[in-house]
């Protein structure tokens, strides 16, 4: 079987072949599971929202125009969403509690003096879900995502120099943040 494009799933998905969508599903469910939990610092939250963002792009199918990649298109609802959530979020007194979790997480977590080498992936992933929401969703869209600075500028409703700026500001604080926590031994 050859390799499907998405518009190719999407043209199938239009014209009745409901179950075509699961190829799309595996396609983007890990990248997007993966922004997700860094922007909503939660795992629970990051698999509800990830099924809602799943849902709402099969129901707007047919608004998708094409003018942009599927997968850009599909990242805008996906960030949408997981500031939406966010906000909802902030709203409550769990939000605060989960924090100071955080906080303690933490100091635990970086407390011993030998970090084997398969951990530096995971300390990275740990850096960057403390950054802001913003910064982590361009990071993670850039680095891990791959996409260029005009899909994110899609994706996130910004000019692209807005990203370009966002980028090196994400950049920075993350830097900081390794520069902070002590990290750069374990990073080299």
């Amino acid at each position: 079987m050859r390799n499907l494009s998405d518009q190719e799933i999407i043209d199938s998905v239009r014209k009745g072949n409901d179950s075509d969508y699961s190829i799309i599903v595996d396609r983007y469910k890990n990248k997007a599971f993966s922004m997700l939990k860094r922007m909503l610092k939660n795992e629970f939250d990051a698999e509800e929202v990830l099924q809602d963002c799943f849902l709402k792009a099969f129901k707007s199918l047919s608004s998708f125009k094409g003018e942009s990649k599927f997968s850009t298109w599909f990242y805008r609802i996906v960030y949408n969403t997981a500031l939406t959530k966010l906000s909802s979020k902030k709203r409550m007194t769990e939000t605060q509690m989960s924090s100071v979790e955080d906080h303690f997480n933490l100091e635990s977590e970086y407390g011993s003096d030998e970090i084997e080498k398969e951990d530096v992936n995971q300390l990275i992933h740990d850096t960057i879900s403390k950054l802001p929401e913003r910064y982590s969703a361009i990071i993670t869209m850039f680095y891990l995502n791959e996409m260029t600075i005009e899909e994110i500028s899609e994706a996130m409703q910004l000019s692209v120099s807005n990203v370009k700026v966002m980028l090196h500001r994400s950049r920075n604080s993350m830097r900081d943040l390794i520069l902070k926590s002590k990290l750069v031994e374990e990073l080299r």
